[in-house]
């Protein structure tokens, strides 16, 4: 299950708050506590962001 600080932080991703660079940082931070299927999700969520 993602975190509701993780949601929030995805909030601001979609809201392009960050660049890419700080996005992948942070994603890469705390991936470690994600499931597969979330990574999976975060991931596409944040390449659809930044198209």
């Amino acid at each position: 299950m993602i975190t509701h600080e993780v949601r929030k932080w995805l909030q601001k991703v979609e809201q392009k708050q960050y660049s890419y660079n700080d996005t992948m940082y942070e994603f890469m931070r705390f991936s470690s506590f994600l499931t597969r299927e979330e990574m999976k999700l975060i991931k596409k969520r944040i390449e659809e962001s930044y198209k």
